[in-house]
Parts: structure tokens; C-alpha cells; sequence
């Protein structure tokens, strides 16, 4: 098993093993009347979710600070100081020596440099001591080597005095090029500490800015790095305190490396201001990371505009039933909707079909595009040279305040295992996916903003119980996958899915959708109970606004979702409580369409003005009840206080009524412009009730849907 793989199980393990009495509250108040198979998807993903709110807890106290870490003062009398003056240097004190350019420390104590060194280096190897290094106006260049070699102490504390320039700058090219040889313009090998109130410019010119083979911590201080390879290494842990931190770097910006030993390997942020520009990932931790706070502005692998990222688009399933299937009004087998053409070989029309997607490596997008069956099976091991990430964990990936703007070639956040989010502000702008967690994504809080992305939100369990997202995707706004690919259909397709334990589950929070291909993506099931969540798009046949294979329980929330017919899909039968109209219109709405529904009162209950053309479109609120009257118009405007084009009240003046129709018994009342139709109920496989849109074919049946 590869070391990647291992760190994965490892994880799925301490989720379930972190679970605790209490679950999340997605899990709260299901109904009786829920299908097992749900409840063992929705048992899963608890689980999963739990793992992902411990992830992180404790972390800041993992990164401890004690008083040698924040001591900043020393005194002139103690002192050792160090002037640095052209190719030599003067030591006044004691602990220290100067020798042809190389200054040696081999004492604990404090030690004062001033002055610029032309061609040297500083050295400490005091075993077991606590090094005190003042940087007071000290400027060292070396053409041999690093400029500060800390070959072996207890604890290597850096202060940039108040108020100082300083620098430090190392060769092109190493004389040592041995393994244990140093690799960076400041390189440790003890635990090493910067803090103080001044400047310090290091330029990397072999390899790394700064590296630590142990602890880094930035305590405060100005730091401006320009690297090489990487700007700040942390083998064991990197954590900063507070400080301002500017960095470019032609490999990753911050990283931690150690990735074997339990506990090791963590990246901790509390604070500070990062402008990070890498080639490869902005941060990187090879175990878990946790920010706090601060403010962030990254850009990783020239940004969202430079990816090159193979995204192949192929027919999903295939067979009798399966998710690959066209859904075809009045057609047969496999027919493709009305005005689409059945591809050749399989392939479907571009932007027509769900998609499956690999991530190449760059050298390999040339002939993933020529060859799309190559880029379906080659090239999915990440490399680290590939990998242009904004903010990357090998474990838990936690964000619980800051401010953050994103723009990566790769993912924008990214976790092996699990991602939690409780609150910050991060506007988000991505070659691949905004946020996406191998395991589980959990959002608690904060504001997200994703400008731009191939997929919105993926993990193989995703929970939203708070905070204002809001999502723009090329593909899926919101994708609950394993990575696998999904599993083949019966009749109605589905599977297993509906007890995979694959779950998108919505308890609270804001949530809005452009999509390109489907809005709310599930390979297994969804459950909502609480929140606002309005889709638009898709506005091809291929796609739906609400895609899902298991089953869709909706007990609670306000739901709305506008896209095209072909693949329209409402919530289950079984399972749900709240009531749901689904509106198919004659023929396509244009962008910016309002749609208001009445109640008998001539109340609007709700009106939605979609982004985008539409033939569908769902509304589900609490207000809905069974045996009432209500009205349907399009058309018009409408004078409340409408936000993403959603209006819970106010008035509509204009408009064309289109239907008028009493709301059903069952979860769903399926609409057209003659009024209430036969809604599609078809059982799949797993035990699951999709809904289809009303009038489907008399075809093998895909994603739930049968003959009325």
C-alpha cells in the first residue's frame, strides 16, 4: 500500500473513531418515515462529519509558544555582538569566533549582528543550548553556500530589531552538495523561531528561502522571501503567530514535510498578513492544517487562468438503466431528448453529458486531449511538481476565521482526507475545485465566494449546516462522490447509491449555484432539512439542477432550482414532508424570467428571477401546504427586497399568469401549463423514489424515472 493510500484509511479510520454522542445537526430531526438505506447513508456521512468537527481542535495548542519563542529584548552589557564589515568580521565577547568570512557560535547567550557581510556565512552549533541571533541592520551574502547554517542547538531564536533592514542572501550554486548539506539561504537543523518588529529579505537562489528540519515558528516580524523551490519549510511544524509574510516561490510557499511520525508534519496559522505567489502549492501541510485567523492573498500556479487541467468528458454508466442513459420524452431505450442528436461512438455533444474527470499532469494534457480514453487512466497520481493548490493538507484542513482571496491552476482548498469550515471570508477562483475533501466537507460558517471553478464543493460526504456560499461552476455547482466513478443502474438507475453512504446534507446556511453541468450533484443521497439553496443552471440537456442517484429526503428549508428539462429530477416521495412543485414550461424561459407564486390570497409565496434560460423549476418553502390553491405567473417585477434574484415576499406587478393548480398529498405536484400532471415516482434499484420531470419516455428508465 503506497503511502497516499495508507494516509487515507488511517483517516476514514480516526473519523469514524472521533464520532461523538452528540452528531452534527444535519442529523437531527429525521422523519420516521425515512427509508433505511437513507438512514445508513445519512448514519455514514454522520460519521464522517464528526470527524471532520474535531479535526482541528486543539491544534493552536499544539503549537506551543513559550518565552524564549517571544523574547525580543537583550541587553548591550551581555551581549555577544558581531560586526559584519566587507569579507570579515569583528566579535566583541564571548561564545563566538570569525574566521576567513565564517562566523561560529557555540554557546548559548544573545548575539547582536550589525553591518554586511560580502561573502561569509554564520554559523551556530551550540548541541542542546538556546541561541539568541539579534538581526540588527545585518546583511550576509554567501557565494559558496547558505547564509546562516544552524547545524545543531536546543532552540535557534531570530529577532529583526525594531526598526532594521536585513538581509540574507545564498549562492546559486552549493560547494556542499552532500545529503546532509544545507539547502536553504537560513537553514536549520534545531527548532527555530523568528519574532521581533523589523524587516528581514532572504533571497533563495539554490533551493529554499528558509527551512527548519524541525519547528518553524513566525512569531512576528516582516519577512519578503524569494526562493528557488520553496519560501519556508517546516519539517515538523510550521506556525505563525502573527507577522507580515510575502513570498515567492517557484515551488510551494509554506510547507511542512514530515509525514510519518503521528503528530508531526502540521501547518498552524494564528495570524498575519500572507501575499504568496508559488509555482506549486501556496500551502502545503503533510499533515493537518489550521488557520485561526489572518489574511491571505495566494496564487498558485499562475492562477486560476494558467490551468491546465484535463477535464475529459465521457458517458457516465451505460446500461440498461444507467446514469448514462438519455432521458428521452416519448423515445425509446436510450434516446436522447427532443433536438438532440445521438453521439457517435457514445460520446455525447460537448457540454451534454455528466462528466469524469482526471487530473493530468501538464506534460501529459496534450495527449489526454488527443487520446480522451488515455485521459480517463492515466495521469491521476499527483506529483508534487503538478500540484498548484491555494491551501493542501494531507489530513484535516481546518478554517475557522480570516480573509482569504484564492486564485489556484488546481484546487483552491484541498484535503486527502477532511475539510471544516466555521467561519472567514474566501473569495475563490479555481482551475479545478473550489473546495474539495477526499472523505468529508463540513460548512459551519463564513462566507465562501467562488468566482470561478470546474466544480464548486466535492467530498464524498458533504454537510452544510451554516454560513453564505455562493458557487459559479463550469461543471458541478455541489458533487458528493467517492472518486469512483459511480455504480451502473437497474431499472431507474441508482444502484446501491442510496446506501453508499455518499450524502449531501443541507441543515442550514445560504447557499446558491451557476452551473454548468448539474446543480446538486449526489452518487449516493440528499437530505434537507433546513436552509436556502437556489440553483441555476444547467441549461443543457444532459445535466439537471438536482441530480442524485439514492434518494432526496426534504423535510425542511426553501429550495429552489431552475435548468433545463432533460434530466430534471425533484425530491424522493418517500422520505419527504415538505411539499415541492415542479414547473415544466412548453418551451425555454429566457434569463432574468421572473417566476412568482401566489397563494389563494394573492400572497407571493415565493418568485425566482434565474440567471440563466430555463424550462424547469422547482420551489419548495415550509409555506406550501397540501389542498390549497395556487397560481403560477411569469413575467413581471417585483418590488420586496430580492437577493440572487430570490423574493420571499413582496408584490409582482406584470407578469403572465400560467397555471393556476391545487397542491397535492404528495411530496411532489408536477406542473405544466394544463395544470397538475403524473409526476415520475420510478423505483431504482437501491430502494430509492427519484423524481423525474413528468411525460418521460417509455425508456429503460434513468435516474428514477418510469411511464406515468
Amino acid at each position: 500500500m503506497n503511502h497516499r493510500n495508507k494516509t487515507k484509511l488511517i483517516a476514514v479510520v480516526l473519523l469514524s473513531a472521533m464520532l461523538a454522542a452528540g452528531c452534527s445537526s444535519a442529523s437531527e430531526g429525521a422523519p420516521a418515515s425515512a427509508s433505511s438505506s437513507a438512514a445508513a447513508g445519512a448514519s455514514a456521512a454522520a460519521t464522517s462529519t464528526a470527524g471532520v468537527q474535531a479535526a482541528g481542535e486543539g491544534a493552536v495548542a499544539s503549537a506551543k509558544y513559550d518565552e524564549d519563542d517571544t523574547r525580543t529584548e537583550w541587553s548591550a552589557d551581555s551581549a555577544t555582538t558581531i560586526a559584519l564589515n566587507g569579507s570579515s568580521a569583528t566579535v566583541t565577547g564571548s561564545g563566538a569566533e570569525a574566521a576567513d568570512g565564517v562566523v561560529t557560535i557555540s554557546a548559548a547567550g544573545d548575539y547582536v549582528l550589525s553591518g554586511k557581510l560580502e561573502d561569509g556565512r554564520i554559523v551556530v552549533n551550540a548541541p542542546d543550548k538556546v541561541v539568541h541571533l539579534v538581526l540588527n541592520g545585518a546583511d550576509v551574502t554567501s557565494k559558496s553556500g547558505t547564509a546562516i547554517h544552524l547545524v545543531e542547538a536546543g532552540k535557534v531564536v531570530v529577532t529583526l530589531q525594531e526598526g532594521t533592514e536585513n538581509g540574507l542572501t545564498d549562492a546559486a550554486v552549493y560547494a556542499d552538495t552532500s545529503d546532509d548539506a544545507p539547502t536553504a539561504a537560513l537553514f536549520s537543523k534545531a527548532d527555530l523561531t523568528i519574532n521581533g518588529t523589523g524587516k528581514l529579505s532572504v533571497n533563495g537562489n539554490f533551493n529554499d528561502g528558509i527551512t527548519s528540519k524541525d519547528d518553524l515558528k513566525i512569531v512576528s516580524g516582516t519577512l519578503i522571501v524569494t526562493a528557488a523551490d520553496d519560501g519556508l519549510v517546516g519539517k515538523d511544524l510550521v506556525a505563525v503567530k502573527d507577522g507580515d509574510l510575502s513570498i515567492e516561490a517557484g515551488g510551494d510557499g509554506i510547507k511542512s514535510t514530515n509525514d510519518t511520525d503521528e503528530g508531526k508534519g502540521e501547518i498552524v496559522v494564528e495570524g498575519g498578513r500572507f501575499d504568496i505567489r508559488s509555482a506549486n502549492d501556496a500551502l502545503q501541510s503533510a499533515a493537518s492544517l489550521y488557520i485561526a485567523d489572518g489574511t491571505f492573498g495566494l496564487v498558485a500556479g499562475g492562477g486560476h487562468a494558467a490551468s491546465t487541467k484535463t477535464h475529459a468528458e465521457e458517458m457516465p454508466g451505460g446500461g440498461f438503466g444507467g446514469r448514462g442513459q438519455w432521458s428521452g420524452e416519448g423515445q425509446g431505450f436510450g434516446q436522447p431528448p427532443e433536438g438532440m442528436e445521438r453521439p457517435e461512438g457514445g460520446t455525447p455533444p460537448d457540454g451534454e453529458a455528466a462528466s469524469a474527470r482526471t487530473r493530468n499532469a501538464p506534460a501529459s494534457d496534450i495527449a489526454a486531449t488527443e487520446n480522451p480514453e488515455a485521459a480517463n487512466t492515466a495521469g491521476t497520481e499527483e506529483t508534487e511538481s503538478t500540484s498548484a493548490k491555494g491551501l493542501k493538507a494531507a489530513g484535516p484542513l481546518v478554517v475557522a476565521g480570516g480573509t482569504f482571496e484564492i486564485d489556484a491552476a488546481d484546487d483552491a482548498v484541498h484535503s486527502n482526507t477532511s475539510v471544516r469550515i466555521t467561519g472567514g471570508r474566501l473569495s475563490l477562483a479555481t482551475g479545478d475545485d473550489a473546495i474539495h475533501a477526499d472523505a468529508a466537507l463540513a460548512i459551519e460558517g463564513g462566507t465562501i465566494d467562488i468566482t470561478s471553478s470546474y466544480e464548486g464543493l466535492e467530498s464524498a460526504s458533504i454537510a452544510v449546516s451554516g454560513g453564505e456560499i455562493r458557487v459559479i461552476a463550469s461543471d458541478d455547482g455541489v458533487n458528493v462522490s467517492d472518486g469512483s466513478g459511480g455504480e451502473p443502474g437497474g431499472f431507474g438507475g441508482g444502484g446501491q447509491a442510496a446506501n453508499n453512504g455518499l450524502l449531501l446534507d443541507i441543515s442550514g446556511g445560504y447557499l446558491t449555484v451557476d452551473a454548468g453541468g448539474d446543480g446538486l450533484d449526489s452518487n449516493g443521497s440528499i437530505r434537507m432539512s433546513g436552509g436556502t439553496v437556489l440553483v441555476n443552471g444547467p441549461t443543457n440537456s444532459g445535466n439537471g439542477a438536482l441530480d442524485y442517484d439514492g434518494t432526496f429526503e426534504h423535510v425542511g428549508g426553501t429550495l429552489i432550482a431552475a435548468g433545463s428539462a432533460g434530466m430534471a429530477q425533484a425530491p424522493s416521495e418517500d422520505g419527504s414532508t415538505q411539499r415541492s412543485i415542479m414547473m415544466t414550461f412548453p418551451q425555454t424561459q429566457e434569463a432574468g424570467t421572473l417566476v412568482t407564486l401566489r397563494d389563494a390570497s394573492g400572497q407571493t409565496v415565493a418568485a425566482f428571477a434565474p440567471t440563466k434560460t430555463f424550462q424547469t423549476l422547482l420551489i419548495s418553502t415550509p409555506a406550501l401546504q397540501s389542498g390549497e390553491n395556487y397560481t403560477l405567473s411569469a413575467g413581471g417585477t417585483n418590488d420586496g427586497n430580492g437577493v440572487d434574484g430570490f423574493y420571499e415576499s413582496g408584490t409582482t406587478a406584470g407578469g403572465t399568469e400560467v397555471v393556476g393548480f391545487t397542491l397535492g398529498d404528495g411530496a411532489v405536484t408536477y406542473l405544466n401549463e394544463s395544470g397538475v400532471t403524473t409526476g415520475s415516482t420510478g423505483m431504482g434499484m437501491g430502494g430509492g423514489r427519484g423524481g423525474m420531470r413528468p411525460g418521460s419516455g417509455t425508456g429503460g428508465g434513468s435516474r428514477g424515472e418510469r411511464t406515468p
